[in-house]
């Protein structure tokens, strides 16, 4: 029988490489770069990174998805190419409707005001003009900037990460998505604040859109996500219900006898 779920996006047979200027020489690396700027000489040594080899997998409307992996194992990098930041250098990225990078398509600015950042990242993310007035006050309310003081009002280069991150959520979370990404932003805010921000990722999934959720914290992954996918040295390790994938890569990162 056919798979009548509606797929939201497909990653098939997806390579990423990009290139690294620079490369270390060790010791004396900072006198070699300082004697480089002097004579105008050029930066030696591009390295090519293999970020993402050969991922496939399918997503569908509804689902929340974690990612996992180790430091430097591709997550953030297939998130990119899922929100068509950055090109496959291999393989192909099918997605439905228009997906949402958290912190990028609502990208806010330092120099001004929480308050215009709000509207802001409301027209980053596609809402109108009426829409953003209307849901401005749960949106502050969300992210629990106000709290402790007038925030809103003052510049957002005052504002802690933990504080720009939870008005980032709080913004792309205001609408409806058919594709989230949201990199890391939960790992910030209080348990009141990651509490209120997966009830809103269960609502948004509700709303018919798909979330994928990376994040080191591997709690916020087994209450939050239904299904996870976890990547290692840039391959797709394993995919499947969360709990069997949070414990296969426990014991692989478990510390061994």
């Amino acid at each position: 029988m056919a798979d009548s779920r509606v797929p939201t996006v497909v990653v098939d047979g997806v390579h990423i490489t990009y290139k690294v200027n620079g490369a270390r020489t060790g010791k004396g690396s900072a006198t070699s770069a300082l004697s480089r700027i002097v004579s105008r000489r050029s930066t030696p040594g591009i390295r090519e990174v293999h970020a993402v080899k050969g991922v496939s997998f399918a997503a569908y409307k509804g689902e929340a998805i974690g990612l996992i992996g180790s430091n430097g194992s591709g997550k953030s990098t297939l998130l990119k190419a899922i929100a068509g930041l950055q090109p496959p250098s291999k393989g192909r990225v099918f997605t439905h409707g228009q997906p949402s990078l958290l912190g990028v398509n609502a990208a806010l600015m330092g120099d001004l005001t929480g308050e215009r950042n709000v509207i802001l990242g409301g027209l980053a993310m596609g809402m109108t003009r009426e829409q953003i007035r209307d849901r401005y006050d749960d949106i502050v309310e969300f992210s629990g900037i106000n709290e402790k003081g007038d925030f809103i009002t003052l510049p957002m280069r005052t504002y802690s990460s933990g504080m720009g991150a939870r008005l980032r959520f709080s913004i792309a979370a205001a609408k409806s998505h058919d594709v989230l990404l949201i990199d890391e932003a939960l790992s910030t805010g209080d348990a009141r604040f990651q509490r209120r921000s997966q009830d809103r990722i269960n609502e948004l999934r509700e709303e018919a859109g798909t979330v994928f959720l990376v994040s080191h914290s591997i709690g916020t992954i087994s209450e939050t996500c239904d299904r996870t996918i976890w990547l290692e040295a840039g391959t797709l390790r394993m995919d499947g219900p969360t709990k069997d994938v949070v414990a296969a890569y426990n014991e692989f990162t478990s510390p061994k006898k």
